[in-house]
């Protein structure tokens, strides 16, 4: 088993720790956050029905196309924005944050503030 294996196994470990503890209601939705080596992903997701309420991910356009965009944790904030604008749209006040199994610093971190700047609660 190599590096990166080891790695994806040790945080997919910390991820069924941490998914054993938190899940989304109607009420509290989870905030996912995905971290891949070029893009940063989040998702409003309600458990009880299975659906996600709000999605933003750094592929997209509109994030992506801007011209005065710096670097990894500048496009993570506006994602995490970007999310927590779209959630607000469909009345979610207050969310549960899912880091995924991925440490809470740097782009992680970086997407929770900027939800949190765009009004949500956790």
């Amino acid at each position: 088993m190599g590096t990166l294996e080891l790695k994806k196994q040790t945080r997919l470990k910390r991820k069924r720790r941490i998914r054993k503890k938190i899940t989304g209601t109607a009420e509290r939705p989870r905030l996912c956050v995905f971290r891949s080596a070029k893009h940063i992903y989040a998702q409003v997701v309600d458990d009880s029905t299975g659906r996600t309420l709000a999605a933003a991910g750094s592929v997209e356009g509109k994030i992506k196309g801007q011209s005065d965009v710096k670097g990894k944790i500048d496009v993570a904030s506006r994602v995490g924005k970007s999310v927590g604008e779209r959630a607000k749209k469909q009345g979610v006040q207050k969310v549960v944050f899912d880091r995924n199994g991925f440490f809470y610093h740097g782009r992680v971190k970086a997407v929770s503030d900027g939800a949190r700047e765009a009004g949500l609660l956790f």
